[in-house]
């Protein structure tokens, strides 16, 4: 966690502005500075628990979120907040994504009228385990998809299709480092943090996407593809291209998310 003084003088003002109203249940301080991956200057992210009757006032005009720019004083800083209520806590324990998961990694209780909530909030950024293979197959396969996309921008010299393809390259093999490690998938914004901070990776993988990105090219992107596969013996012999047809192209007619969100 890294909360320093003005950061937490912010949330006992916080504290004093909901804590009292019956409206508000329990106040979570959660985002980059409870990751440790903050700086003096970042917004303090909270989710704010209402009762239901709240909730359901505030869902009705989609007033679920909650900015302050006031309440800080310090530079660049603001609060960034989420309404929730117990029904969304016990939803993302029971069948939420990994980013909705990953959003309660070190969350730090401000204040509770719940009695349960220590013990609800544990239960919430765990790896989805019964998942894992089937993402591992995924993501492996959408790497390769990606990388024939790459060989077919290059052949037609489309800027937009190999911008495209290099992000949704390096996108998926640091999913696949993720889920490898059983680690919870940020989103984008922490995405490459979360890679780094990883225990097992290949050496190069971080430099080589970053080469990728900034210069996209066939040779880059079979270089990064080289790094991937030989980090270990994957075992993953699916057909990349059904496997894409069906997470990607065809994920209307089974309902299912596309794999970019799972």
């Amino acid at each position: 966690m890294y909360l320093q003084a003005h950061h937490l003088a912010v949330v006992e003002r916080l504290k004093a502005l909901f804590g009292e109203d019956p409206r508000y249940l329990a106040m979570l301080v959660g985002g980059s500075l409870a990751k440790g991956w903050g700086n003096a200057n970042s917004d303090v992210d909270i989710l704010l628990v209402v009762t239901e009757e709240e909730y359901a006032r505030r869902a009705a005009s989609d007033d679920l979120g909650y900015i302050n720019k006031e309440i800080c004083d310090y530079p660049d800083g603001y609060v960034d907040g989420k309404i929730i209520d117990e029904a969304f806590l016990r939803d993302v324990a029971e069948r939420g994504s990994e980013p909705a998961r990953a959003a309660f990694i070190n969350a730090h209780i401000a204040f509770s009228h719940l009695p349960h909530l220590a013990e609800m909030i544990q239960s919430i950024p765990v790896y989805p385990e019964q998942d894992r293979e089937k993402k591992l197959r995924a993501f492996y396969c959408q790497i390769q998809a990606h990388r024939w996309f790459i060989k077919e921008a290059a052949k037609r010299q489309s800027t937009y299709l190999m911008a495209h393809a290099t992000s949704e390259m390096v996108f998926f093999s640091a999913r696949l480092i993720l889920a490898y490690n059983r680690i919870l998938y940020p989103f984008h914004k922490w995405l490459m943090r979360a890679v780094e901070d990883v225990p097992e990776k290949p050496a190069d993988f971080l430099p080589l996407a970053e080469k990728l990105l900034k210069e996209g090219s066939v040779a880059h992107a079979e270089t990064l593809w080289e790094c991937i596969n030989g980090f270990r013996d994957w075992q993953i012999t699916d057909s990349w291209g059904v496997r894409f047809m069906h997470d990607s192209e065809w994920t209307w007619r089974n309902g299912q998310l596309a794999v970019e969100a799972w």
